[in-house]
């Protein structure tokens, strides 16, 4: 990672540029890096972006759920000091992002959302049964991209490292517990929040027919599609990813 971690009370984050403050939050086996275009982008746009690493796999395990991810991020939040945030959120992070706009409507200026739960997910804690197979966890960390290729040796030996790591294979599979008990099907029709929802048409860990109902279900969203993309757009088509982002904030006025 280019961009220098700060280590402030009981927070790490990274912290770049100036302006309207643009707080990403990283899904299950998201590494901060995963938005470094999304960083060296905005940061020179007039955003101050800050993301948090998430207490994932630090937390007790009876506070390894959504709500309390969503708390923890109110804390840091507060903090800051910030007001008027601009969520930006992918899988897990979007669930975090949705649940923390949910509660804190006040504080939220508008939410981007890409292949994120809280309507339905494929089993993100689910197929670890052959764990220690180096190979088995390479081609599910591949499945996630449209491309394999953005699979790196790194993304699919931290994976591999996560899976095969008991304390966190637990707290995995009590994340994914709790995003389906944290569905938010009957909150999205109470949001007003102004919401963007980037996905990629080949996702197979959220499929597109998740982002429809994203759109159907949240009365101030609009969807943008990219094409020959997986679960995670920002990585897999930064450029595009990028731009499509931009217009949507130049539009609105944020």
């Amino acid at each position: 990672m280019a961009h220098l971690l700060k280590k402030e009370k009981d927070y790490r984050y990274i912290e770049v540029g100036e302006g309207t403050p643009i707080i990403v939050l990283h899904g299950l086996m998201g590494g901060l890096s995963n938005f470094d275009a999304v960083t060296r982008h905005f940061s020179t746009k007039g955003y101050k972006v800050i993301i948090p690493e998430l207490p994932i796999y630090t937390m007790s395990l009876l506070k390894t759920n959504v709500k309390s991810f969503a708390n923890y991020l109110k804390a840091f939040i507060e903090y800051k000091g910030l007001d008027n945030v601009i969520l930006l959120g992918n899988s897990l992070g979007g669930h975090i992002g949705l649940y923390y706009t949910k509660l804190n409507p006040e504080k939220v200026k508008a939410l981007i959302i890409t292949g994120s739960s809280g309507l339905y997910e494929s089993a993100m804690g689910g197929g670890y049964t052959k764990r220690s197979d180096y190979e088995v966890i390479k081609k599910k960390a591949q499945d996630v991209f449209y491309d394999p290729a953005v699979a790196t040796k790194e993304i699919v030996d931290e994976v591999y490292e996560t899976v095969n790591d008991r304390n966190k294979l637990i707290k995995t599979l009590a994340i994914a517990k709790s995003a389906i008990r944290h569905n938010m099907g009957k909150d999205l029709p109470k949001m007003n929040t102004p919401v963007c929802i980037i996905w990629g048409k080949n996702d197979s860990v959220t499929p597109p027919e998740v982002a429809e109902e994203f759109h159907e279900l949240l009365p101030d969203s609009e969807l943008y599609w990219i094409d020959k993309c997986g679960h995670a757009a920002m990585m897999e088509h930064p450029e595009e990813f990028n731009t499509i982002l931009s217009s949507w904030l130049e539009k609105r006025d944020f």
